[in-house]
């Protein structure tokens, strides 16, 4: 008997799902940040057994959205909903239960999809303090499952991925052993550049920040990758801090985003950055298409 499907990981904003995504798949595919909002787009990472294969879909963050980018991201999460076999809804074992959960667990109420409930982030409270925050959940909605995890830590995962794997549904393997990802190499340098961006700069920078390569060029005899990408801000002020003085701000994204590409993609990465203009791109639809962010 084989089992394989799509599960996908919701939550609100911050939560720990791609920390989480990257712990079960065993490499880094999505980036991490400590800035709500850093996952754009649905991503997959894929993880094989002898009798199954899981097909992870870390998703936005789920939230009220106010912007046409939000509400690109949101529908993106929502979307996903759709496409999976099982759900698996992230909450903060820290965080008291309040609207933005319960905009989340509300977005489930006509869900006929098997839904598990992680509690993230246990290394921060007192184990007292988990029993009563589980029959609280338990309130809300019924859960197939509940389970305090520490995604960071590799704390409880491996409990929680052996019920996923048993509840999957019997079929055939979907993608082939050697992938861990639907994702493209343009795809993950993108976001590896953004992830960079998110880390080294502040206040509305990160979101006013699109990423696009114009250029993805291997060549085998060298094991090496040739990168040219282009930053996407709003505003002349924000190009100017995104560049830097002397440009020291671009040559830093630049070099710590080349080394998480070089980790991943197992070859030496040549990358060059430029900083452009396109006013006001958050609240155009026809950007938003055009950077891959709205069907």
């Amino acid at each position: 008997m084989f089992k394989s499907g799509f599960i996908a990981i919701l939550g609100r904003p911050n939560v720990g799902k791609s920390t989480f995504f990257n712990t079960v798949i065993g490499d880094k595919i999505s980036i991490v940040a400590d800035k709500p909002q850093t996952t754009r787009n649905r991503i997959s990472g894929i993880k094989n057994y002898p009798d199954a294969q899981l097909i992870f879909l870390d998703t936005p963050g789920m939230h009220q959205p106010k912007t046409p980018l939000n509400r690109a991201m949101v529908q993106a999460a929502r979307d996903t909903i759709g496409d999976a076999d099982v759900l698996l809804l992230m909450v903060e074992a820290d965080t008291l239960i309040g609207p933005h959960e319960l905009f989340v667990i509300k977005a489930l109420d006509t869900i006929k999809t098997p839904v598990f409930l992680a509690i993230n982030k246990i290394d921060r409270v007192e184990k007292t303090s988990l029993l009563p925050l589980i029959a609280q959940y338990s309130k809300l909605y019924d859960f197939k499952g509940i389970y305090p995890i520490c995604a960071l830590k590799d704390l409880g995962v491996e409990a929680l991925i052996k019920d996923l794997r048993e509840t999957l549904p019997e079929g055939p393997q979907l993608f082939p052993n050697d992938i861990n990802t639907e994702a493209t190499e343009r795809f993950i340098a993108g976001e590896f550049i953004r992830e960079q961006i998110m880390v080294m700069t502040q206040q509305e920078i990160p979101y006013a920040a699109a990423v696009s390569i114009d250029a993805f060029k291997e060549d085998e005899t060298k094991n090496l990758i040739r990168i040219s990408a282009t930053i996407h801000v709003e505003k002349e002020s924000q190009k100017a801090i995104m560049i830097g003085k002397k440009g020291v701000m671009l040559k830093k994204i630049g070099t710590r985003a080349r080394m998480s590409m070089e980790k991943l993609f197992g070859a030496k990465v040549f990358l060059e950055l430029f900083v452009r203009i396109k006013k006001d791109w958050t609240s155009s639809e026809k950007m938003l298409r055009e950077f891959g962010l709205l069907k």
